[in-house]
């Protein structure tokens, strides 16, 4: 089944956020690596991914540093900051409390009385 591109848009973010928990990547590392852990699920873009990297570093959540690699091809890594741990903190707690809502409204868990 393919998500919505508005349920994706949401939680970009926090998912960039979460490979860069793990370890440093270079962007194109990043597209790949969120498209195996997702099966397939979320496939971001080039014209999607640096525009946030670059926010995300504008707002010192991240940090860009340039490696060589072995080809002797110069990449650009990113790092998460200590502000970027703080945010991704929070957007998974935002996260965990927006999924906890929608599982009650779709369980029918929630007695909701009419508003006359």
């Amino acid at each position: 089944m393919e998500i919505s591109k508005s349920l994706l848009t949401g939680s970009t973010t926090m998912l960039i956020l979460k490979l860069l928990e793990m370890k440093d990547m270079y962007g194109y590392q990043m597209i790949e690596e969120l498209e195996k852990r997702s099966d397939q699920t979320f496939s971001l873009k080039a014209g999607t991914l640096y525009p946030l990297l670059h926010g995300l570093e504008q707002q010192e959540m991240i940090e860009a540093y340039e490696e060589s690699a072995d080809s002797g091809r110069v990449r650009k890594y990113y790092t998460l900051t200590k502000k970027g741990k703080g945010l991704l903190a929070e957007k998974k707690d935002e996260w965990k409390a927006y999924t906890a809502a929608v599982n009650r409204v779709l369980q029918g868990s929630v007695n909701i009385e009419p508003a006359y």
